[in-house]
This record gives structure tokens, C-alpha cells and sequence, in this order.
């Protein structure tokens, strides 16, 4: 954001709170101009759909690494072990240190495996990665996340590629009151709204794919959602009035000349 208020973790700094995905896009040539559109500094790639042999085409050679830091992530997993070899493999082949991890439990509605998640963080942490785990909406388990040493703990805001948005406000509240990293809401984002909201409620940033790439019109959305984050953290840094029951006049009879 151009008043310096800024996205920090791990000793990384970015001025976007946005990243976006590489999946789903009906071709490299709109992921790009999305990724563009999006004012993204930081996009998250699937280490078991990337072709990481570089002498053959890969969706890689379709983002500037130069421009756009990579945040590898870790889906398709569904144990600890699997997970741990995937980052290992991801930051082997230069990738990053960063990993976006993920272990599924369920194939149908795909949400986390928390407590794999959890012993996955733990070793990660260990072998000097900065892990940012997407798990479920429970501030006791994003608690112990943080405690495991996560840089950043990212609970859903619905299942993956719903488009439902923010199913538990409350929840996210009582994590975000709790948290000594940031907090980034990842999966169940629909549109505009629902990114604005989740900075509204004082979320470090938003992670998403589906929205973007999934929209009639990717670039458009991708445009729609960089300006809804700005306004969503700005209505958040500027302080809502309180809610009332009953109306209260913009334009005050009291002091008024009779």
C-alpha cells in the first residue's frame, strides 16, 4: 500500500497482502495478465502439478521470478511425510525456503488434516523453512500452529474453491485477538467482497486461486480484488462506527440557530 503499511513476516516485507494462484486458468497468457491486474507480489505454485525438469516447458517459464516471489505449496498431500518430502523437493530444485502447506484429510471436502498438519509444521520448522500451514477456522489449532513456530497461520474461510466466503467471522475474530503472526484467510473466497471483509476484520492478507481464475472475465477480477483489498485494510486501519439499533442524524438539532 503506498502509506508504507505493509505485509511483514520471516524478515520478508511486501507491499501487496494479496497472492494469488496458478491453477485453473484457461491459459498461461490470462494467468499472466492476471497475475499483473492483481498487484500480487507473491504467487503459490503446486509443487506435484509443476514440471520441475526446467530443459521442458513448465508453468515456471509463464512468471516472473524476478518480479513475483514463489510460494510453494504443498497440495495434494494427505500425511505429514508426504508433505515434508514435497517441501524438501520444492526448496532442493531452488524454489524457495517458503512452503504453503497442506495436508488434506478428506478428499471430498478437502479440509486439513490438522493434526498431520501440525507434527508436518513442527519438522519443517526444524529444517529452517518458513512454513505458512492452511488449516481449518479453529483458533485452537492456529494456536498451536503459531506455537509450533509457523510464520503465518492461514485458516479457510470456506472450503476450497467454494466461493462462499466468510463462513465463521466470529472464529476468525477470536484467532486474530490471539495471534503473534499474521493472519492470512486462504480458500472459500468468492469475490470482491468477501476479500474486502476479511480485511475489514483486520486479516494480515488473503490467499486465492478459484475467484480469480474461475471468473468470466480473470483479469477483471484480479483487478476487482487488488482494489478490494486496499479498501478493506483501509476501512480496517480507519475505524467503523458502532453499529445501532436505532437511527442517529448525520446532522445533529442540537447547536442548530432557531
Amino acid at each position: 500500500m503506498e502509506n508504507g503499511d505493509t505485509l511483514k513476516f520471516a524478515g520478508r516485507e511486501f507491499r501487496s497482502r494479496l497472492i494469488v494462484g496458478t491453477g485453473k486458468f484457461p491459459d498461461h497468457r490470462t494467468m499472466q495478465q492476471a497475475h499483473e491486474a492483481s498487484g500480487a507480489e507473491m504467487i503459490t505454485v503446486a509443487v506435484r502439478r509443476v514440471n520441475l525438469d526446467r530443459t521442458q516447458e513448465s508453468l515456471l517459464d509463464y512468471i516472473d521470478t524476478k518480479r513475483f516471489a514463489l510460494l510453494p505449496n504443498t497440495a495434494g498431500c494427505y500425511t505429514a511425510d508426504e508433505a515434508i518430502k514435497t517441501a524438501m523437493l520444492a526448496r532442493e530444485v531452488g524454489l524457495s525456503d517458503m512452503v504453503k502447506l497442506e495436508v488434506i484429510g478428506d478428499q471430498r471436502t478437502l479440509f486439513p488434516d490438522t493434526e498431520e498438519l501440525l507434527k508436518a509444521t513442527k519438522v519443517l520448522v526444524k529444517e529452517g523453512f518458513v512454513v505458512l500451514p492452511y488449516t481449518n477456522d479453529d483458533p485452537v489449532m492456529a494456536k498451536k500452529l503459531e506455537d509450533a513456530g509457523a510464520a503465518v497461520v492461514m485458516p479457510l474461510a470456506a472450503p476450497i474453491g467454494s466461493g462462499l466466503g466468510i463462513r465463521n467471522p466470529h472464529n476468525i475474530r477470536i484467532i486474530l485477538e490471539a495471534a503473534r503472526v499474521p493472519i492470512i484467510i486462504d480458500a472459500g473466497v468468492g469475490t470482491a467482497s468477501d476479500a474486502s471483509i476479511a480485511m475489514e476484520l483486520g486479516c494480515d492478507g488473503v490467499l486465492m486461486n478459484t475467484a480469480i481464475a474461475c471468473a468470466k472475465d480473470p483479469v477483471a477480477m484480479a483487478a476487482a480484488m487488488r482494489h478490494a483489498m486496499i479498501a478493506g485494510r483501509l476501512a480496517y486501519l480507519a475505524g467503523r462506527i458502532q453499529k445501532k439499533l436505532y437511527a442517529n442524524a448525520s446532522s445533529p438539532l442540537e447547536g442548530m440557530i432557531g
